[in-house]
């Protein structure tokens, strides 16, 4: 056993200022534990993914389980507690989307990219997910990149412009 106790205790892995902005949330909210979701958009923002440890120091900041982190992450689906690819995008598989080809579309992006869906290529650029809904049927088939781009309707030649324009990198959001 080391003589300092304290020196098996593991650096914070969230950074002091992304500590703070979550502190700065919690009087915005009724309770600290509706800070939930905001911590872990800030904390995938810098990351890429919300790692395990995190999700501790999450939870330890707002004074709630680490598996109440867990529930919040695992409902919305969103947080991957592995890095992903610099843009990530969803590919609908909803009713409308796959009544129009949302999973040929899905199948053929990832056999263009070499990968399953919910990987990321080997270069780290691109992730490729499917959601159960996007909400814009209107574009059936339809994707969406985590910077906001929209795409759709995907037909093969739309899914390879796609692939193209996403493996450029994120687009600024501001």
């Amino acid at each position: 056993m080391p003589s300092n106790p304290e020196a098996t205790v593991l650096a914070a892995m969230i950074p002091p200022a992304i500590v703070e902005k979550i502190r700065a949330l919690i009087p915005r909210y009724p309770s600290p534990r509706a800070v939930t979701l905001p911590a872990l958009h800030l904390v995938h923002e810098h990351f890429r993914c919300v790692p395990h440890r995190a999700m501790a120091e999450i939870a330890a900041l707002l004074d709630i389980t680490p598996a109440e982190v867990s529930d919040t992450m695992s409902f919305y689906g969103f947080f991957p507690q592995a890095p992903i690819g610099d843009v990530r995008v969803w590919v609908c598989r909803s009713i409308s989307c796959m009544l129009r080809g949302g999973d040929e579309m899905l199948d053929h992006a990832c056999r263009s990219l070499g990968i399953e869906p919910g990987q990321t290529t080997q270069d780290g650029k691109l992730t490729v997910e499917f959601a159960e809904c996007l909400g814009i049927c209107d574009y059936a088939p339809a994707a969406l990149a985590d910077d906001g781009r929209v795409f759709g309707p995907l037909d093969e030649s739309s899914t390879e412009a796609m692939l193209n324009e996403l493996k450029q990198g994120p687009r600024e959001l501001f």
